[in-house]
Order: C-alpha cells, then sequence, then structure tokens
C-alpha cells in the first residue's frame, strides 16, 4: 500500500470526508477535522491544519497555514506558508495569500493578493485587491483593522493601515494610512476626447 493510501485511509476513518481521494495529496502531519470536505485535485503541503466545518473546494493548494472553522477555500485557491485564516472566514477562487493572519467573518474571494498583512475581523476584500508587499529590497506590512471594507481593484502600497469601520473606493490607490470611520477614494480624473475614437480608429492600418 502506497504511502498517500495510507495517509488518505487514515483521514478517512477519522471522519474526512473526500469526493475522490485518489486525487488529494497529503503530508504526515497534515491535520485536518472530523466532518471537514475535500473535494478533488487539493495540494496539502506540510504543517497544515484544516478546522472543523471546512470545505476544502477543487484545486486549492495549502502550506504551512492553520485554517480556523467554517471556513471555504478554494477553488484554486493557494495559501503559502505562516498564514491563519480565523473561523467562518473565506479564501476564493484565484487568491493568493502568503504570511498573513485574516480574522474572523473575513472573506476575500475572488482575485486576489493578500502578503505580510494583518487583516482583522468581518473585513471585506473586494475582487481584484493587491497588496504591494515587496518594494524590491525589503517586504512590507499591511494592517487593516477590524469592519473594514475594500473595494474592488484596489492597490495597498506597503506600508499601509487602514484603521477600523474605513472603506477604500474601488479603484484607489492607498499609499498611506486611513483614518478610521473615513472614506478613502484615490482616482485619476477620467479624461474625454470628443470624436476621439473616430479619429484613432481611422488612423489604424487594416
Amino acid at each position: 500500500m502506497s504511502e498517500q493510501k495510507v495517509l488518505r485511509e487514515k483521514l478517512i476513518a477519522k471522519g474526512v470526508n473526500f469526493i475522490d481521494a485518489n486525487t488529494v495529496y497529503l503530508r504526515e502531519d497534515t491535520d485536518i477535522a472530523e466532518g471537514v470536505l475535500v473535494e478533488p485535485f487539493v495540494v496539502f503541503g506540510d504543517k497544515v491544519k484544516i478546522g472543523k466545518g471546512c470545505t476544502i473546494k477543487a484545486f486549492s493548494h495549502i502550506e504551512q497555514s492553520i485554517i480556523g472553522e467554517n471556513c471555504l477555500i478554494g477553488p484554486f485557491a493557494r495559501i503559502r506558508s505562516n498564514t491563519i485564516i480565523g473561523d467562518n472566514s473565506g479564501i476564493g477562487n484565484f487568491v493568493e495569500v502568503a504570511r498573513s493572519t485574516i480574522g474572523k467573518n473575513s472573506p476575500a474571494w475572488h482575485l486576489s493578493f493578500i502578503g505580510d498583512s494583518e487583516i482583522g475581523d468581518n473585513v471585506g476584500i473586494g475582487a481584484g485587491m493587491v497588496t504591494c508587499n515587496f518594494d524590491g529590497v525589503n517586504k512590507n506590512k499591511t494592517a487593516i483593522e477590524d469592519n473594514v471594507f475594500v473595494g474592488s481593484q484596489v492597490t495597498l502600497v506597503a506600508p499601509a493601515r487602514l484603521a477600523e469601520d474605513s472603506l477604500v473606493a474601488a479603484g484607489s490607490v492607498v499609499s498611506q494610512g486611513v483614518e478610521k470611520g473615513a472614506l478613502a477614494i484615490s482616482r485619476a480624473p477620467l479624461i474625454q476626447k470628443p470624436d476621439g475614437a473616430a479619429k484613432y480608429f481611422s488612423k489604424k492600418k487594416l
């Protein structure tokens, strides 16, 4: 019997639910609570702990991380080393998290990168939010306090801190702190040139 089959059967006996166990890769120290559902094609690296009530959806990769209870991970999520996800939070499709702590009830569902960040409870992360954690020399920290909402396509240039109860409007670039309860908007003005489209396309070579 292969090592992987032994590890799978051990978790099945514990009460972990696999849709297709043969497609899931485990490590000897993979710790998954009873009742967790693991969909096909999930890879667990070393030092992973998954709490009760979680669902790990297909094509996700988790390593050196702790996932709290009642979390939804994936599909196509990547959770890298030194990450802690709090209870009732979610990491959705094409979201990558590295060296970060995410509090309770704080979902990031779509197309985001969260690196070297501390995120509080009840935080909403809009689609496409990116933390710019690396300046070419050092990794810098981003802090998002409790009850913050970050709109879609927001760029947070670390080090930055979003104080509690604040809101960052979609499409903003934040390179400094946002005060408690404030609405932060950072957008370039829209410039429109009459007949500009027709003039542009008339010059294009066919």
